[in-house]
Protein backbone atom coordinates (compact mmCIF):
# COMPACT_ATOMS: atom_id res chain seq x y z
CA UNK A 1 0.00 0.00 0.00
CA UNK A 2 1.69 3.81 -0.94
CA UNK A 3 0.05 6.86 -0.64
CA UNK A 4 2.46 9.81 -3.31
CA UNK A 5 1.19 13.19 -2.95
CA UNK A 6 2.48 15.80 -5.32
CA UNK A 7 1.50 19.61 -5.04
CA UNK A 8 0.49 21.67 -8.32
CA UNK A 9 1.25 24.83 -7.67
CA UNK A 10 -0.13 26.56 -10.31
CA UNK A 11 -3.67 24.84 -9.47
CA UNK A 12 -3.18 24.79 -5.58
CA UNK A 13 -3.78 21.36 -4.93
CA UNK A 14 -2.65 17.67 -4.46
CA UNK A 15 -2.44 15.06 -6.79
CA UNK A 16 -2.64 11.73 -4.58
CA UNK A 17 -1.82 8.40 -6.23
CA UNK A 18 -3.49 5.83 -4.30
CA UNK A 19 -1.65 2.05 -4.74
CA UNK A 20 -3.20 -0.89 -3.86
CA UNK A 21 -0.69 -3.69 -3.88
CA UNK A 22 -1.66 -7.37 -5.46
CA UNK A 23 -1.14 -9.40 -2.60
CA UNK A 24 -3.74 -6.99 -0.88
CA UNK A 25 -6.10 -7.19 -3.36
CA UNK A 26 -7.10 -11.11 -2.76
CA UNK A 27 -9.04 -12.14 -6.29
CA UNK A 28 -10.46 -8.53 -6.50
CA UNK A 29 -11.89 -7.88 -10.07
CA UNK A 30 -12.72 -4.13 -9.16
CA UNK A 31 -11.10 -2.07 -6.65
CA UNK A 32 -12.30 1.82 -5.14
CA UNK A 33 -11.19 4.64 -3.06
CA UNK A 34 -14.21 6.17 -1.24
CA UNK A 35 -13.75 8.98 1.36
CA UNK A 36 -14.94 12.23 2.70
CA UNK A 37 -14.05 13.74 -0.55
CA UNK A 38 -16.63 11.80 -2.95
CA UNK A 39 -18.68 11.90 -0.20
CA UNK A 40 -18.19 7.85 1.03
CA UNK A 41 -20.73 7.19 -2.18
CA UNK A 42 -19.28 4.12 -3.81
CA UNK A 43 -21.08 5.58 -6.82
CA UNK A 44 -18.67 8.42 -6.78
CA UNK A 45 -15.53 6.42 -5.82
CA UNK A 46 -12.75 6.25 -7.98
CA UNK A 47 -12.04 3.13 -9.72
CA UNK A 48 -8.47 2.35 -9.38
CA UNK A 49 -6.57 0.37 -12.22
CA UNK A 50 -5.25 -2.63 -12.38
CA UNK A 51 -1.58 -2.63 -13.14
CA UNK A 52 0.69 -5.68 -14.79
CA UNK A 53 2.14 -6.38 -11.44
CA UNK A 54 -1.48 -7.00 -10.10
CA UNK A 55 -1.73 -3.91 -8.51
CA UNK A 56 -4.50 -1.57 -8.40
CA UNK A 57 -3.88 2.33 -8.85
CA UNK A 58 -5.39 5.63 -9.12
CA UNK A 59 -5.12 9.60 -8.60
CA UNK A 60 -7.50 11.76 -6.75
CA UNK A 61 -7.15 15.72 -7.15
CA UNK A 62 -7.75 16.93 -3.26
CA UNK A 63 -7.10 20.39 -1.64
CA UNK A 64 -4.94 21.23 1.14
CA UNK A 65 -6.83 19.24 4.47
CA UNK A 66 -6.84 15.99 5.83
CA UNK A 67 -9.49 13.33 4.29
CA UNK A 68 -10.69 9.84 5.64
CA UNK A 69 -10.95 7.04 3.06
CA UNK A 70 -10.96 3.25 2.33
CA UNK A 71 -10.84 1.18 -0.60
CA UNK A 72 -13.92 -1.14 -1.21
CA UNK A 73 -12.99 -4.28 -2.67
CA UNK A 74 -15.53 -5.43 -4.99
CA UNK A 75 -18.47 -3.15 -4.10
CA UNK A 76 -18.13 -6.05 -0.72
CA UNK A 77 -15.05 -5.72 1.42
CA UNK A 78 -13.29 -3.14 3.10
CA UNK A 79 -9.62 -1.97 3.58
CA UNK A 80 -7.74 0.09 4.90
CA UNK A 81 -4.03 1.49 3.30
CA UNK A 82 -1.74 0.53 5.84
CA UNK A 83 0.70 3.25 4.87
CA UNK A 84 -2.15 5.73 6.18
CA UNK A 85 -0.70 9.09 7.48
CA UNK A 86 -2.92 8.28 10.23
CA UNK A 87 -6.05 6.74 11.52
CA UNK A 88 -9.52 7.65 12.97
CA UNK A 89 -12.47 5.73 14.58
CA UNK A 90 -14.67 4.86 12.11
CA UNK A 91 -17.82 4.77 14.55
CA UNK A 92 -18.89 1.32 12.97
CA UNK A 93 -17.79 -1.54 15.46
CA UNK A 94 -14.38 -1.11 16.53
CA UNK A 95 -13.01 -0.54 12.41
CA UNK A 96 -11.11 2.84 11.62
CA UNK A 97 -10.40 4.58 8.79
CA UNK A 98 -6.94 5.41 7.03
CA UNK A 99 -6.87 9.24 6.89
CA UNK A 100 -4.22 10.96 4.33
CA UNK A 101 -3.07 14.35 5.52
CA UNK A 102 -2.05 17.46 2.92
Amino acid sequence: MALSKTFVKSRSLFKVTFTLPAEEVDSAKKVAVVGEFNGWDPEQATTLKKQKDGSFKGTVELTAGEYQFRYLLDNEKWQNDGAADKYVPAGVNAEENSVVVL
